[in-house]
């Protein structure tokens, strides 16, 4: 692939891949380095990219695989809600630390779940994606979506009852 190319095909999905990584990361500068490192990559095996039939979509996935990993890295201290809770004004401590607690279970209970349902249940979830572009970006068909996110949503909700019997 031409540098011109590149750039003609490559570039003007920084918007949409900066959104993903937001998405995901919860933070700005770090989806803008995640970006960032995607184009890089993308850069480095530009000679081989027209043997994918969606650039955008192999794109995509390498964007959500990167802020996967580096969510897998991370020491997960508060998720979105508590900061909310906290904003909004003091709160029953007992339900603050159930509210933390189960945050942290599913994350632990979605960490353990084979690595596609473990997106898919994230694409749809997390960042409310369609079945139809989580079909895309992952390359299956939208009924493997929503098998596989029935699939994830049952072994969390029993592995949830299980550990917090």
């Amino acid at each position: 692939m031409s540098p011109e190319k590149f750039k003609a095909e490559i570039l003007p999905l920084r918007e949409r891949l900066f959104h993903i990584a937001w998405k995901m990361l919860e933070e700005k500068q770090d989806a803008e380095d995640a970006v960032q490192e995607v184009f890089l990559k993308l850069w480095h095996i530009r000679e081989s990219l027209g043997q994918y039939e969606s650039t955008t979509a192999f794109a995509t996935t390498m964007t959500k695989n990167l802020c996967i990993d580096k969510l897998r890295g991370r020491t997960y201290e508060d998720s979105l809600d508590d900061e909310l809770y906290r904003q909004a004004g003091p709160d029953n401590p007992y339900l603050e630390l159930e509210r933390k607690n189960t945050g942290q279970i599913l994350r632990v209970i979605i960490d353990r779940l084979p690595p596609l349902q473990q997106a898919i249940i994230r694409m749809k979830d997390i960042e409310e994606y369609e079945v139809e572009e989580i079909a895309e970006i992952t390359g299956t068909q939208p009924e493997a979506v929503r098998m596989n996110l029935s699939r994830a949503r049952k072994k969390v909700r029993e592995e949830y009852i299980r550990l917090t019997r």
